[in-house]
């Protein structure tokens, strides 16, 4: 298909997230930027934040993973192990964490961390919180980034920096001035995009293939596919760790992020923000389970289509006509390369509604974080409105070049499964974060407000690391999976246990 006409409607989807942009930003001010003047409407913000969540690597990569292979064969939908224990992790961050948030009235969810242990501990989760996010929202933005850029921009003669620039430079225009209170409504546009593309996707290959929802299934049990719980204990993939990792992911990444909870905390009531968080996670479960069955058909298709499965040094691979479409790149190059014009637009619209909204709201997320966590611009008022929002700007464009060089880092990185690379990075950098709340929230001791507190949520990731590395040879054969982000939690917490001592404080 022309990569022309696909540039235009990337161009044209652009323009209308510009004009909502627009019309959502006048009379914007710095409050509306950083937390949307507390009045955003709740099903806006569920509706939205599923887009959020999602992510293009959940658009490409969750697809992806059925047809690939463990190390028992096919991984089927063994990522719904995952997906459970997401859901069990939204239910604690609906009724400890929120009810926590607004009885504080934070703007940064890590001022409760200063208003707890003090200024150290604070600046401490909002500088894990801002090296978190970048990593993984550049690692996100990478996925999508490449993908238009193999497949449309890169036979325009456009380098993959200039992709790369041009994309982020968009997404900086519409985040300038409205922050929040614009992200709350193109996100939902864009949520909107994602699923229609989804779904019609799914439609059009049980059409292709002649198949029911049913039929569909029971193909796919016959082919492997849809195997889900993983019973061996010492598997990385065993459930009870998937589940109880799962858990740990939504509420360190979601529960502890200022990103997404700057959404919730955008909410007049806490009732309604409550109500936000669980609506939100059950159309997840249902939205996730899409994406695998979508994911399954894609791998039917593509060997209806004459793909065979073929082993490339000791590696398994799909290819079809020649081409490697195993992983991250079954979706794109079938869509793209194998589908009908029509298929490969929807496809496009959803891909990159599935990018802008992970992309806009961690740049604005982080935007936040640092002027108030790290600069304390809210309590600054000696500043100015004018002035504040000068260094506002001057951030936000400072983050902006922050995402472009780590895109290229993971352009020269080139890893062929973002979504499980994204989970295993978490498990070291959001550690010290569920550690840090997890230590103020269940226990009544004080930290000293010095630098040990900090030594401490670096060392924990450190050893971490050593413990994944040699698990197999120290615990006979066991293997540390997505579980890591709760030792690693754990390991904090027993540090900042023996740094503590003793005192009556109030949450």
């Amino acid at each position: 298909m022309s990569s022309f006409l696909l540039f235009a409607f990337v161009i044209g989807y652009f323009l209308l997230l510009l004009g909502v942009a627009w019309r959502t930003s006048r009379h914007s001010n710095n409050d509306s930027f950083f937390i949307g003047n507390r009045n955003s409407n709740w099903m806006l913000v569920a509706f939205g934040m599923i887009g959020t969540s999602l992510s293009g690597v959940t658009f490409v990569s969750v697809p992806g993973t059925v047809g690939n292979f463990a190390a028992d064969g096919f991984r089927g939908m063994d990522y719904f192990q995952v997906i459970i224990g997401n859901w069990i992790g939204y239910v604690i961050m609906a009724f400890v964490l929120l009810p926590l948030y607004y009885r504080l009235q934070l703007t940064s969810i890590y001022n409760y961390l200063e208003s707890r242990f003090g200024l150290t501990a604070y600046r401490t989760g909002s500088l894990f919180f801002i090296i978190s996010r970048t990593v993984g929202a550049t690692a996100r933005l990478y996925l999508v980034i490449n993908i238009l850029h193999i497949f449309i921009l890169k036979d325009m003669g456009i380098p993959f920096g200039v992709t790369t620039f041009v994309i982020l430079l968009m997404i900086l225009l519409y985040t300038f001035e409205g922050g929040v209170k614009t992200i709350v409504y193109t996100d939902t546009l864009q949520t909107t995009f994602m699923l229609l593309g989804l779904i019609v996707c799914i439609i059009y290959i049980l059409q292709h293939l002649g198949l029911s929802v049913g039929g569909a299934l029971h193909s796919l049990s016959e082919k492997g596919y849809t195997h889900i719980f993983n019973t061996d204990p010492g598997s990385k993939g065993f459930f009870v760790k998937q589940i109880i990792g799962g858990m740990f992911i939504t509420i360190a990444m979601t529960g502890l992020d200022q990103e997404l909870m700057q959404k919730n905390i955008s909410v007049k009531r806490l009732k309604d923000s409550q109500k936000n968080v669980m609506t939100f996670s059950i159309v997840m479960v249902m939205v996730s389970f899409l994406f695998l069955l979508l994911g399954g058909l894609l791998y039917l298709y593509a060997l209806s289509q004459g793909g065979q499965y073929v082993m490339i040094e000791k590696h398994h691979e799909l290819l079809l006509d020649g081409h490697k479409i195993l992983g991250d790149r079954l979706f794109p190059s079938l869509a793209l390369q194998f589908m009908p014009r029509a298929i490969s637009i929807v496809f496009i619209i959803g891909l990159i509604s599935a990018l802008f909204p992970s992309a806009d709201g961690a740049l604005t997320a982080l935007t936040s974080s640092f002027c108030i966590d790290l600069l304390g611009l809210k309590s600054r008022a000696d500043l100015g409105e004018q002035r504040i929002k000068k260094i506002r700007r001057m951030v936000h464009i400072s983050f902006a070049v922050l995402f472009l060089l780590c895109i290229l880092v993971f352009k020269w990185i080139d890893n062929n499964s973002i979504i499980l690379f994204i989970l295993e990075l978490a498990g070291y950098t959001y550690g010290p974060l569920l550690g840090l709340f997890a230590f103020g929230i269940f226990t009544r001791r004080s930290l000293p407000d010095n630098w040990t507190v900090t030594a401490v949520c670096l060392l924990a990731p450190v050893c971490c690391y050593f413990l994944s590395q040699h698990a197999a040879q120290w615990l006979g054969g066991y293997q540390i999976g997505i579980e890591l982000l709760g030792i690693n939690g754990l390991l904090t917490f027993l540090g900042l246990w023996l740094l503590s001592k003793r005192k009556a404080v109030t949450n």
